[in-house]
């Protein structure tokens, strides 16, 4: 039920960046949801491999290479959702940075409720 609630919560920050950058489109709210879907298996299986696999220039840059594998992510999401449009890697890099700020906000508000 957790997850569910969480994966509803990032279609809805995919939903909401979508209409606020102009480099990134999503077509509908089924589409908002597979792309929080997507995103979330792509965080799962294919992050760690890119964080091994490029662990020397992650320590040589102190960890912002870690924003390039997140902007990756997102393009392959792209490559992967029909409905999801992101245009170049910078605003990949935006949408990312963006997503995991109001992710963090949105699931903040649902660990407040969960304590009362």
């Amino acid at each position: 039920m957790n997850f569910i609630l969480k994966l509803l919560l990032s279609a809805l920050a995919v939903v909401v960046l979508a209409n606020i950058l102009p480099g990134v489109s999503v077509d509908s709210y089924l589409t908002a949801v597979i792309v929080a879907l997507v995103l979330s298996l792509l965080n799962f299986l294919v992050k760690p491999l890119l964080i091994i696999f490029t662990l020397p220039i992650t320590i040589l840059t102190l960890g912002l290479f870690l924003l390039v594998i997140n902007a990756l992510i997102i393009l392959l999401a792209d490559a992967l959702v029909n409905g999801f449009a992101v245009s170049s890697i910078w605003w990949a890099l935006l949408f990312s940075l963006l997503l995991s700020l109001l992710n963090s906000i949105l699931h903040s508000f649902l660990k407040s409720e969960n304590k009362k």
